[in-house]
């Protein structure tokens, strides 16, 4: 095995699956840095059982490059053909949960650790390694708080999503929300007694489809993704104990996907106002609902321009033309909402993630190390 396979081989090992404890893989980062010289900054997050790592290769006073990405994995699931936290060779690929997304692009970084230390570097290579990524971007938001106790403020951010190496420039924001619908329960041969929160749950679905429906119709639109314009959809619905009960609670999880130039949360707030509308007047007349919401997760879009200085560097590093745009987000909107600019280039594709026998190529770690390299390379 390569250096980074093996190093790949002990991350999978580590099943630091999202909203779980991650100290066991914190440890083994942190030490691997040790081991070289590199003192890293262990941030618990509010949690209080998870962490971001944050370490600086290089000096600390100049401006440098993040290279961002998450420990975190989505739960394994059903379906391998072997041990998800093993790392497995099957021809030319390692098998294993988290081998694409993203421990495939940490143990790229982690492998070429010695290399950053004896280079003779004039600006700092920072590597951020994050916390439940997988649920909404969640931990690196306490990370960007606290970079500029860490380090002067980076000229840019690498984000190593599985990209097949090419350099992306954009991708949606999202806000993921529930509604819960408060109504009054009944016996089902009186509903006239009760207030049925399934059927008020049925009139929000209606809400989050209308709105859906508005965007699609009227935009904005971006012509560098399909579908071109902002997306809800509701993903979730569950109330009622049994049919001959008129249910008093129903729980909908929706989400919203955003073209850049447009906030997500102003999505969020435009549902609202849907809702209010629709409820405030039931209320009005006697009825006894309410509907509670909470945003689950959030986080911008990416918008790097055409004309950036940091698509043509990555271009350089990785060897491949840009991509305008991919559907899938990552934590790059949130470095550049910070002011950093940033950009995702990394191993492996999408495809392969969130999958039974999620895969990495051997050529796609290799491919990585030398994007690294020139990567080192520049900031020399």
């Amino acid at each position: 095995m390569s250096d980074a396979a093996a190093l790949l081989s002990a991350l999978v090992a580590i099943p630091s699956v999202c909203r779980m404890p991650n100290g066991a893989i914190v440890a083994l980062v942190r030490d691997h840095l040790a081991r070289h010289g590199v003192e890293a900054a262990v941030l618990p997050g509010p949690e209080g059982d998870r962490a971001n790592l944050f370490a600086t290769i290089g000096p600390r006073d100049v401006p440098g490059i993040v290279l961002s990405g998450h420990l975190d994995v989505v739960p394994a699931g059903e379906g391998w053909t072997g041990d998800p936290f093993a790392l497995r060779q099957a021809g030319d690929r390692l098998v294993g949960r988290g081998a694409v997304d993203m421990k495939g692009f940490v143990a790229c970084l982690l492998a070429l650790v010695p290399e950053m230390v004896r280079a003779p570097l004039a600006r700092p290579i920072h590597l951020a390694l994050s916390y439940d990524e997988e649920v909404g971007c969640v931990g690196v938001r306490h990370m960007i708080a606290r970079l500029p106790e860490l380090c002067a403020t980076p000229t840019a951010c690498l984000v190593g999503e599985p990209s097949e190496m090419r350099p992306v420039l954009r991708h949606k924001g999202k806000v993921a929300g529930r509604l819960t619908v408060r109504g009054r329960a009944g016996h089902s041969s009186r509903p006239d007694l009760a207030d049925n929160a399934v059927h008020l749950a049925a009139d929000l679905v209606g809400l989050v489809r209308g709105l859906h429906e508005d965007f699609v119709a009227r935009g904005p639109f971006h012509d560098m993704f399909t579908p071109a314009s902002s997306t809800l959809q509701v993903g979730v619905i569950a109330g009622g104990t049994g049919v001959n009960v008129v249910p008093d609670t129903c729980r909908i999880d929706w989400e919203a996907r955003a073209v850049p130039g447009t906030d997500p949360m102003t999505i969020h707030d435009a549902l609202l106002a849907r809702v209010a509308g629709l409820v405030d007047p039931l209320r009005a007349a006697g009825r006894e609902v309410a509907v509670e919401s909470e945003v689950l997760s959030a986080y911008p879009a990416l918008d790097l321009p055409d004309d950036a200085p940091l698509r043509s560097l990555a271009e350089a590093w990785s060897g491949h033309a840009a991509l305008g745009a991919v559907s899938y987000g990552t934590e790059a909107g949130l470095f550049q909402a910070a002011g950093i600019p940033s950009i995702i280039c990394g191993p492996g594709r999408i495809a392969e993630a969130h999958r039974p026998d999620e895969s990495i190529g051997l050529a796609d770690l290799d491919e990585c190390c030398a994007m690294l390299r020139r990567v080192i390379a520049q900031q020399s």
